[in-house]
């Protein structure tokens, strides 16, 4: 397939952080771009702003009249159901229908690809790369899952010869993917429902891991069963961060690499699962030959990613996180955070369970880590592209906490039962419609306060 002959990119499920990212570059570099999704959001609005025309109708009829079949690349998110008309549309006059990870395949096949895996840690690392590689002057373009705050988009840079992507596990998505040098942060069951079992996206990562075949260019957090560079944080690797501690809350640590130490390092996002995640970053500018002042330069000016650990209160009497956790290990790495630093605070933790499958496989996971909070309120399941399953709901999640101070709420009167706590913290953590109500929440505790 050769891009340069496309005029027009249609996205159905434009929205998706993914997808826009897509839409973003398309646009960019001049392609004609539009596309449908199903609700509007802030993202959406973005797009807008950048004169992207979107729709929320399913509806043949608002497709543009001159999209045609020789000229028009179109490009789905796996989480539109079959039966989507447009997308039928499409398919019964054969126009060019391509998966979101089969397009970052091809855009990136001949450039120097970084690509970043995990099932926890992708976009955050990701992001840091791009920014390191984007302030020392790299020829890059990195597609991320999250909007940097340091550029407001998940698009850094407009580069041709360099790219970051994240290398989505979902769907096997990464397997579309040519990395030149990659990385896997974390190996954790997730997406159960597409993959069935715990040793069936095991193999995936491997078969992964075996597309990068100098095992010198591939990262990998130590313990993981895979062959290639290890990484850690206080603890014997070939990259080790080491005498890390805290000054006016940010991370100052050293770094021994297979050939140097490098001192002093300051990075600004806290939790350890955050620096596991510059440390690697570290470790693939490192190894494309960054200079080791540059990389140090741009860690400390990264100032982090929307819905990751992401500051939207920070006051003497009132504090406001919100994050885009939605698997026991994140949320256990919140938690993390947040206890190392506001050790004597109390803690509010708001969290919408994303998809029925993740709630069922996981619910002795969500309660242990919903269990360490001060104090807890359930928002209802996400569903996103799961029908109901008879008998999993936020209802049974919220008996198996072991909290008493714990309850299930509707969206609606959420922002209420927030202001009748009297915890100084407070965190949203959900990978759903929760994002939506930041606003609201924040605009709410500045009132209170």
């Amino acid at each position: 397939m050769n891009l340069n002959q496309i005029h027009n990119v249609y996205f159905i499920g434009i929205g998706g952080i993914g997808m826009s990212a897509l839409a973003r570059y398309f646009k960019a570099i001049g392609k004609s771009v539009s596309g449908y999704d199903k609700t509007e959001t802030e993202l959406t609005k973005e797009l807008e702003a950048l004169g992207i025309e979107i729709h929320f109708e399913d509806s043949i009829s608002l497709i543009p009249k001159d999209y045609y079949a020789e000229n028009t690349l179109v490009i789905i998110t796996p989480a539109v159901p079959k039966t989507h008309s447009e997308w039928n549309y499409f398919l019964e006059r054969e126009y060019q229908v391509k998966k979101r990870a089969e397009v970052l395949g091809i855009i990136t096949k001949d450039t120097f690809c970084f690509a970043v895996a995990g099932t926890h840690g992708k976009t955050t690392t990701s992001s840091i790369l791009g920014h390191i590689l984007y302030e020392s002057g790299a020829d890059v373009t990195a597609f991320l899952g999250g909007i940097v705050e340091n550029y407001n988009s998940n698009l850094i840079g407009s580069g041709k010869t360099v790219t970051v992507v994240e290398a989505d596990e979902f769907d096997r998505s990464f397997l579309h993917l040519y990395p030149d040098i990659a990385c896997v942060t974390s190996m954790d069951a997730d997406h159960l429902d597409i993959y069935g079992d715990t040793a069936s996206i095991e193999a995936s990562f491997v078969e992964f891991a075996d597309k990068v075949k100098d095992k010198k260019k591939l990262f990998v957090a130590k313990g993981l069963p895979l062959e290639g560079i290890t990484v850690a944080v206080n603890d014997e690797a070939d990259y080790k961060a080491f005498n890390i501690r805290i000054e006016n809350s940010t991370y100052v640590f050293d770094v021994q690499t297979p050939s140097e130490v490098i001192k002093d390092i300051r990075f600004n996002l806290p939790g350890k699962h955050n620096l596991t995640n510059a440390l690697i970053a570290l470790a693939m500018a490192y190894t494309f030959g960054t200079p080791t002042e540059a990389i140090a330069k741009a860690l400390f000016s990264f100032q982090g990613v929307k819905r990751r650990f992401s500051y939207q209160i920070k006051e003497k009497n009132r504090v406001y996180i919100d994050d885009y956790a939605h698997h026991p290990t994140e949320i256990n790495a919140v938690h993390q955070a947040v206890s190392e630093l506001y050790p004597q605070d109390k803690v509010l933790a708001v969290f919408q369970p994303h998809l029925f499958s993740r709630t069922k496989d996981f619910i002795d996971g969500f309660a242990s880590s919903l269990s360490a909070f001060d104090e807890v309120i359930l928002l209802d399941i996400y569903p996103a592209r799961e029908l109901p399953v008879e008998g999993v709901n936020s209802a049974w999640l919220l008996g198996k906490i072991d909290n008493p101070n714990k309850k299930l709420v509707s969206k609606d009167s959420l922002i209420s039962e927030i202001l009748k706590s009297d915890a100084r913290v407070v965190v949203t953590i959900g990978a759903g419609d929760i994002g939506e109500l930041v606003k609201p929440i924040k605009q709410a505790l500045h009132e209170k306060v």
